[in-house]
């Protein structure tokens, strides 16, 4: 099945990996981040620039359009022990909800200055933080626009590696959003975040910041 220009079918959406089954998705346990789709817009082109600054690219000199917003948060174990050395790859569409991908088949305009990738390690606290733009909404289908998120991928040997998706608490888009809806309420108040705005003197560090804890389970190696 060919990708529409402009959107991507659901059943294409589907094949293409992104939607889980309800039966995967409930089997999530407590007090673990719950998993989701890494869906079809995994980077797949190098990028040597994969740093904590989602907003600027090296060797240019400009910025990401968009809202600057900040992630920070910690990996954890299931009994709440931080996970050091943790890897957490991030990677989402920019602020008009396109990837750098070439098989986003949204017709948005791809920023030249933002990065849109990054691949992090949680310091001896188990904690990671990165800078990057509200991501903007996107097509899949005509009945179905995803809600802006971010995409997560957190490893660690001796850990179950976790896949899953970070929403912005608020957006009116989260209400109808298949994916999201899979999971009962609990679970996805875990996967929603809520930005506020800190009082500050400086322009620069007044940006909208946002928890995101995750929870590993045990077991498999990453």
């Amino acid at each position: 099945i060919p990708l529409n220009r402009r959107t991507i079918s659901r059943r294409r959406f589907v094949a293409m990996g992104v939607a889980l089954p309800l039966t995967t998705l409930g089997a999530t346990s407590r007090p673990f981040t719950p998993r989701q789709t890494e869906g079809p817009f995994y980077p797949n082109r190098r990028q040597d620039d994969r740093d904590a600054d989602l907003t600027r690219v090296d060797g240019k000199s400009g910025r990401a359009k968009g809202e600057l917003i900040e992630v920070y948060g910690q990996v954890l174990a299931g009994d709440l022990r931080p996970i050091p050395g943790a890897v957490v790859d991030v990677w989402q569409a920019n602020t008009y909800g396109r990837y750098a991908h070439e098989a986003d088949p949204n017709r948005a305009p791809i920023d030249e200055n933002f990065q849109g990738w990054a691949v992090l390690k949680t310091d001896a606290r188990g904690f990671y933080r990165f800078t990057t733009i509200m991501p903007g909404a996107y097509p899949v289908s005509a009945r179905w626009t995803r809600p802006p998120h971010i995409h997560f991928k957190v490893s660690k040997p001796g850990f179950s590696s976790l896949t899953t998706q970070m929403y912005f608490a608020g957006h009116p888009l989260n209400e109808s959003d298949g994916l999201l809806h899979q999971h009962a309420e609990a679970e996805r108040e875990k996967l929603i975040v809520d930005f506020s705005r800190p009082v500050s003197s400086n322009a620069e560090s007044d940006i909208k910041r946002g928890v995101f804890n995750i929870i590993l389970g045990p077991g498999r190696s990453a």
